[in-house]
């Protein structure tokens, strides 16, 4: 997954959120949703059960109108969101709880990082499994639930569209004005 984090953090550069103007190239984009998809892929292909390969290839065919016709933006979350999710203490894991995505026992790492999804099943997932998936869709990979993340973006974009149109009616009225001293 460092390949993705990488690939994704070159492609979503910082001038793509203070220029509104600057997109990220769809090529780049594709890539992040195919890479990702390609993961999905490999883990359904040795997957412990019919049930974990089906929802592996649901996730996959999921990223393939993605990967075909590459949106203009990320819908994802961003990555400080991503930091943000409530961790899962080692001490409330049972050792049958596993990760949907890659079907391991926490608990069989000693190390483990997982991260509760403030979705209405707060789905509990190996924060290194689901982090690509929340930066390229945004969603709840389980219940595929919306994580706020992408409304907040869009209501910020329509509040900065409003103000450019504001400024442009302000400078026009100045324009008037002037215009009106000079005659």
């Amino acid at each position: 997954m460092s390949t993705f984090t990488s690939h994704l953090t070159s492609t979503i550069t910082p001038d793509h959120i203070t220029n509104p103007h600057s997109i990220p190239n769809p090529v780049d984009l594709s890539a992040a949703f195919r890479l990702v998809q390609d993961q999905f892929l490999t883990l359904a292909s040795s997957a412990p059960s019919q049930e974990n390969q089906s929802f592996l290839l649901s996730l996959a065919q999921s990223l393939e109108e993605d990967t075909l016709h590459p949106p203009t933006s990320l819908e994802g979350t961003s990555q400080e969101f991503v930091d943000s999710l409530d961790r899962v203490p080692r001490k409330s894991l049972s050792p049958d709880d596993k990760c949907p995505i890659c079907m391991e026992n926490f608990l069989d790492d000693p190390y483990c990082l997982v991260a509760e999804l403030p979705c209405g099943g707060r789905h509990r997932l190996d924060l290194e499994c689901v982090s690509p998936w929340l930066r390229t869709k945004g969603t709840c990979p389980c219940c595929r639930a919306d994580l706020g993340e992408r409304k907040k973006r869009k209501e910020a974009e329509e509040r900065e569209k409003e103000k450019g149109k504001k400024q442009e009616v302000e400078e026009e009225e100045e324009e008037d004005d002037m215009d009106g001293l000079y005659a």
